[in-house]
């Protein structure tokens, strides 16, 4: 399933829940969300109805997010039905881990093959300040069961923070020497709450490399991903460094995103959707809607031109 730019898009987030069990300062208010009628989020048995259109069409890859979606009602039955599908080679979750604990072994048991773990900081209370609720203890107990359950490579997202983060980066870039574990850093961009931060707090990811020169640029075996990896000499696992902002990697995105409220979602920093929910409990036909709608895939985002989407990064899916 290729695009108007000849990109092959083989890559669905699907977002199973805009709900969350933080509040991290750069995606959610304090206030938290005004909850959507149920009626309004796609149900198991639609999320499982449209994954398998895509994986129809060519998708190999789904990785469910959120919000959370550990707190999503049904998660399990969710993961079970997408990791039946034949054709799927590559089944993942994005989560805060403070639920992984629990979840680690089903979610192996069911078909989730690896997990992404969003952690900004190792210090428990600027944890607890980032996130105004969390307890960075739930978060390390979820990243040792996932570990001893094999959901590996274990990849750990830290948003960089200018004044906030950015002294730690040598202890980020450490827990990749004994451990199978990628450390990728995020720059910080411009989307829903982050667009209200000062620009001293955008800062690029070329830190990494000034304060720990000894990274080694690896062989980047796959052009689509966005990250640029590195490594330590002899260490286990990999140092990512993930630039929307400074260095843009559209011309080889493979990825398309699905709300939990069934729009979907052609490039991240797009305003435009198209409502895949309403055309499926419409009996429409899904597959002739997904082919033509990929063709209007653009071609990149402008964020550099101070081209921002105000929508909340809960509510499209991490």
């Amino acid at each position: 399933m290729k695009d108007s730019f000849g990109r092959n898009i083989t890559y669905l987030r699907i977002s199973v829940t805009d709900l969350c069990n933080l509040r991290c300062k750069y995606c959610m208010p304090e206030e938290g969300i005004t909850k959507v009628h149920h009626k309004d989020i796609l149900s198991v048995e639609e999320i499982e109805e449209i994954a398998k259109v895509f994986v129809k069409l060519g998708v190999n890859k789904i990785r469910l997010t959120g919000g959370e979606p550990l707190l999503r009602p049904g998660i399990l039955d969710i993961v079970e039905k997408i990791g039946r599908l034949e054709g799927l080679k590559d089944f993942a979750l994005t989560t805060n881990g403070i639920l992984l604990k629990k979840y680690a072994k089903e979610l192996k048991l069911r078909g989730i093959n690896r997990v992404n773990i969003s952690l900004d900081t190792l210090d428990e209370n600027k944890y607890n300040n980032i996130t105004r609720i969390g307890k960075l203890k739930d978060v390390m107990e979820g990243i040792e069961a996932a570990k001893e359950v094999g959901l590996t490579p274990i990849k750990i997202n830290t948003v960089l923070i200018g004044g906030f983060n950015d002294d730690e980066i040598e202890d980020m870039v450490r827990l990749t020497e004994k451990e199978d574990i990628d450390v990728r850093f995020i720059e910080l961009m411009p989307i829903g709450e982050a667009i209200k931060y000062e620009s001293k707090y955008f800062i690029s990811n070329e830190l990494v490399l000034k304060k720990v020169p000894e990274l080694i640029e690896i062989e980047r075996k796959d052009i689509s991903s966005p990250a640029v990896y590195y490594k330590l000499p002899n260490a286990k696992g990999r140092v990512g460094l993930i630039n929307p902002i400074s260095c843009k990697f559209c011309e080889y995105c493979n990825r398309i995103r699905l709300t939990a409220q069934g729009k979907l979602k052609l490039c991240l920093h797009s305003r435009d959707e198209i409502d895949l929910k309403e055309a499926l409990r419409k009996g429409q036909d899904l597959e002739r809607i997904i082919v033509e709608a990929i063709g209007e895939k653009p071609e990149s985002h402008n964020l550099e031109s101070g081209v921002y989407v105000t929508k909340k990064m809960y509510q499209i899916g991490g």
